[in-house]
């Protein structure tokens, strides 16, 4: 019997899924080589153990399998039932077992990944609601878990850098950055603008007119990249050769 491939015929969504599952791939690979007697530590997020960002992975994807889900059927099935259901989820990861836990982030991956596959071609434009608030086709969900999986390997603080992210995944950022940046941008914010040395493209938020006094950070696109995220500010300065401060709000 043939193996199942997904219903897209689209050559950017195709693309796009590439891109999650390998970075799927690198996530499992650096939680592999993790020790079981090193879950306990720290993460690279503040106030958060491997534990709970490992628990964190793992109901991620199951929700937004919720969401693939919501998509295929039609009947709404949001990413939390509550206000609280993603925290309490988080809190009861972190009390599993290490085996248990790591079984629920390869499970829940694998789940997610048969939903995507399973998807009608015609049901990847059907709208769903993000745990924000915001309406998206169901082809953003693919973009959603391709961050989470990809930065949460190096949150992991076991050898993930973001220098190991394919060059195509550092444009995505630092578009989505911009992005993000841009919608919750409030009146009297600064402007930001990215200007990454091995590309030939400036990153900004608003244009040069409507903005005079810009915040103007420079570095490899990996390393704008990781202190647009929040996660370093090594190799980056400001256009006066000064560490930058901190980068605004992005997830």
């Amino acid at each position: 019997m043939p193996g199942r491939t997904d219903n897209v015929t689209s050559p950017e969504l195709a693309a796009a899924l590439l891109l999650m599952r390998r970075g799927q791939a690198y996530w499992a690979r650096k939680l592999n080589e993790l020790p079981d007697r090193e879950f306990d530590a720290p993460s690279l997020l503040p106030g958060w153990s491997r534990r709970a960002l490992i628990a964190h992975v793992g109901f991620n994807a199951r929700a937004v399998a919720r969401l693939v889900e919501w998509a295929r059927t039609g009947v709404e099935t949001p990413m939390y039932s509550s206000d609280g259901q993603r925290a309490e989820e988080i809190a009861f990861g972190a009390t599993l077992p290490t085996e248990a836990l790591r079984n629920l982030a390869a499970h829940a991956a694998v789940h997610l990944n048969v939903e995507w596959r399973d998807l009608p071609e015609e049901a990847w434009s059907h709208q769903v609601r993000t745990a924000q608030g915001r309406l998206v086709p169901a082809s953003e969900t693919v973009w959603m878990r391709t961050r989470e999986v990809w930065i949460h390997a190096v949150d992991l603080r076991n050898g993930g850098r973001f220098t190991d992210f394919p060059s195509e995944l550092h444009d995505l950022l630092l578009d989505d950055l911009i992005a993000v940046w841009r919608r919750k941008r409030r009146e009297g914010d600064r402007d930001v603008v990215l200007e990454p040395v091995d590309r030939d493209r400036v990153y900004r938020i608003l244009t040069p007119e409507e903005s005079d006094d810009p915040l103007v950070v420079r570095g490899r696109a990996a390393d704008l990249t990781a202190w647009g995220a929040g996660r370093y500010t090594s190799g980056v300065v400001t256009d006066t050769g000064e560490t930058p401060p901190k980068a605004p709000g992005w997830l």
